[in-house]
């Protein structure tokens, strides 16, 4: 009968046990999250992590890897940065690719987007405002450049900017030719050389395969091998603002909303400062 006791008390602590384990129902401990969930530090789950196609003026390339690690570390989620000149990736927005925010270097290409339905128009911010400035190689430079007037020397061979159709860096150079009666003589005289992009235009200057280039004064500051002769005259040119939007039906709209956010912030906004763009949101 002793033995048979025993037995019973075993077989009672076990089926004890097994309930006890049951009703947690495999809960994790309080103040942890599921596996696959993300907390927001009030013991809630949030939604996890997602990925955002930003597509960005490349003039932005070098102030958007950085703002990407800062908002990647913040947020959990990803962006996928997409650079190229304003009018490409307008085009391609145009003809259906999976963006969900635009930054424009122009307010042309952005406007363009609105008038076609394909972007958030209550979403839409100018955030930034950036310079036009004349380059030139940093070693070997022609030394009869001296400011914008000087293009016109017969010692200048070329010349190169953003193609003026599709790069808005290029279109702002022509208003400055223009503007100093420039831009038919260097056409004519078969004196200008167009990239892609502006950075482009950049990496032309920096190798010496032209004698200057008009770029603007953030891409001047990320090179050490090209020097500023002279920033654009004063009213040669319109405004250089930087618009930005979320893309009409993206796949990520709440992601999107809290990136944009992201770039109207402080920290964003010290980062932006830091390269050498005046930021302007919210003012």
């Amino acid at each position: 009968m002793k033995k048979i006791g025993k037995i019973t008390v075993l077989i009672t602590t076990i089926l004890v046990l097994m309930l006890l384990a049951g009703c947690g129902g495999g809960n994790p401990p309080a103040g942890q999250e599921a596996p696959g969930e993300q907390g927001n530090g009030n013991g809630q789950p949030t939604a996890p992590p997602v990925e955002i196609t930003v597509s960005a003026a490349a003039s932005l390339t070098d102030v958007m890897e950085e703002i990407k690690g800062l908002y990647e570390e913040k947020s959990g989620n990803t962006l996928m940065m997409n650079y190229g000149s304003s009018g490409a990736l307008q085009q391609q927005i145009e003809e259906g690719a999976p963006v969900d925010v635009f930054i424009s270097a122009a307010q042309k290409q952005m406007d363009t987007l609105q008038e076609k339905g394909l972007i958030d128009e209550e979403s839409r911010i100018d955030l930034l405002e950036n310079a036009v400035v004349l380059i030139v190689p940093a070693d070997g430079a022609n030394e009869d450049i001296t400011d914008f007037q000087s293009l016109a020397a017969d010692s200048v061979v070329n010349l190169a900017i953003g193609e003026p159709e599709s790069v808005p860096a290029g279109r702002y150079a022509k208003e400055i030719l223009t503007a100093l009666e420039l831009w038919d003589a260097l056409e004519a005289e078969e004196k200008l050389i167009f990239g892609k992009d502006v950075r482009q235009v950049l990496t032309y200057v920096e190798r010496g395969d032209v004698d200057a280039g008009i770029v603007y004064m953030t891409d001047a500051l990320s090179s050490d091998q090209v020097k500023v002769v002279a920033p654009a005259p004063a009213g040669s040119h319109t405004p250089v603002t930087y618009p930005v939007a979320i893309v009409k039906g993206c796949a990520e709209q709440e992601a999107a909303e809290d990136f944009m956010a992201f770039l109207q912030s402080e920290e964003a906004a010290a980062v932006f400062d830091k390269h050498g763009f005046t930021f302007i949101a919210g003012k």
